[in-house]
């Protein structure tokens, strides 16, 4: 018999590390990559990606633009380094699957799955704090693809590039899909989860696919759900440029009322602007999209119904400004109302860009134990450790991820509701 004890953390890494790829969906269709060199001891909790630059032009009759100054600034996106995701399993049954498993990988694929799932259901969290946009209704469930047509259109009149965009949605969403094209699905022979997750390549210029995983977040009671700003909030692109969000001082909303990470508000009277021409979104009615954005952390308002929301996709607007995304500024005595009822589940179907997010990976330090280090092809790395115990007389193999994860840019995804 083959001696499976030799070097067997890089034979369960090789494990793994196929059963984990097989598995993701939504880690799959953002960016990725492994953070070398950029966190140590001293960088804590946080990294940072560099967002995009945009840029301003001018006009001129002759061409002569001496003195005439193009603000360009750079902004960073901070990435969040997450806790580590471990499974372990005794030595002894790592070694017997790896020696009687044969073609059966499930003592394999159950672990993976565990770290996959958790993974996805993490980053789906984030996904859903920190991205802008909205289609639909909150609430409403969606039920044709006109829905998700309506998600596509956002992001074009937004001005989210074309290419690597993506819709997901829940099973049973996927089941009312398919009563009305009855073509859907395909060939799911031996095909990743990836693969078998897509309902339609190219809908509305998107990848439309299903996710187990999708967030949720439950409104607490509160019939009061509409207030105002206090303040004046600060509207400038230098101020929000790196994290992206953006406070809201408010009051008379219910007393005590709890907003959770999620939610959804809009300001009246203030409205969205397309980011590539800088003009106001039209929607198929001839009207202007009244900005609305996501509450980015859960917040108790006291008892005069007065808090501080934090929200991502900021409301910006400068003179002649380069980033500007409200046609007006929001002011104090603006009306702002939470967009879904009280007491109810709320799980939003997720679009987005590929360059809307990124996961990182952070290296993990060598343990005094048997070691073994595996990547995917885009840069996520699992270590697969054999280590004893020798008060508990025992063996173990552990296997660790730990990721990070940065909202590149919250204009470039969305919740999709009916």
């Amino acid at each position: 018999m083959t001696d499976t004890t030799k070097n067997v953390t890089t034979k369960i890494a090789k494990k793994i590390m196929a059963s984990f790829e097989s598995q993701r969906v939504l880690s799959k269709n953002v960016n990725t990559q492994m953070l070398d060199g950029k966190f140590n001891p001293s960088t804590g909790s946080k990294t940072l990606f560099k967002r995009p630059t945009d840029f301003s032009s001018v006009r001129t009759a002759t061409g002569d633009v001496t003195g005439v100054n193009s603000p360009i600034i750079v902004g960073n996106a901070e990435g969040n380094v997450q806790d580590y995701i471990t499974v372990k399993t005794d030595f002894d049954e790592a070694v017997e699957a790896l020696e009687f498993d044969g073609d059966d990988n499930s003592f394999w694929d159950n672990m993976a799955r565990r770290i996959t799932v958790d993974l996805e259901k993490d980053f789906a969290q984030f996904m859903m704090r920190n991205a802008a946009l909205q289609a639909g209704t909150v609430g409403t469930p969606v039920a044709s693809w006109d829905a998700i047509a309506e998600a596509g259109a956002i992001m074009e009149s937004t001005g989210v590039p074309a290419g690597e965009l993506c819709y997901g949605v829940n099973p049973f969403t996927q089941r009312k899909l398919a009563g009305d094209v009855r073509s859907l699905g395909g060939e799911t022979g031996a095909m990743t989860a990836n693969q078998k997750a897509v309902i339609s390549d190219n809908f509305a210029g998107m990848r439309v696919m299903t996710a187990t995983t999708l967030p949720r977040y439950t409104t607490s009671a509160g019939a009061d759900r509409a207030g105002t700003l206090v303040t004046n909030p600060n509207v400038t692109y230098e101020a929000a440029k790196d994290s992206m969000y953006q406070t809201l001082s408010v009051t008379g909303f219910q007393a005590g009322l709890v907003i959770k990470a999620g939610e959804r508000v809009s300001i009246a009277g203030r409205n969205r602007l397309n980011l590539s021409t800088r003009d106001p979104i039209l929607d198929d009615a001839g009207n202007v999209v009244v900005f609305s954005a996501t509450v980015t952390a859960d917040v108790t308002l006291n008892g005069s119904g007065a808090g501080s929301i934090v929200i991502t996709g900021p409301a910006i607007f400068e003179a002649a400004g380069a980033y500007n995304t409200v046609d007006s500024a929001p002011i104090a005595g603006d009306v702002i109302t939470l967009s879904a009822a009280e007491s109810v589940i709320i799980q939003p179907n997720m679009f987005w860009h590929k360059d809307a997010f990124s996961i990182g990976s952070v290296p993990m330090k060598r343990l005094f134990s048997t070691d073994t280090f595996a990547k995917t092809n885009d840069g996520l790395q699992l270590r697969v450790s054999k280590y004893s115990d020798g008060d508990a007389n025992g063996q173990t193999v552990r296997v660790d991820l730990r990721p990070a994860f940065a909202a590149l840019n919250p204009f470039f995804a969305g919740h999709g509701h009916g």
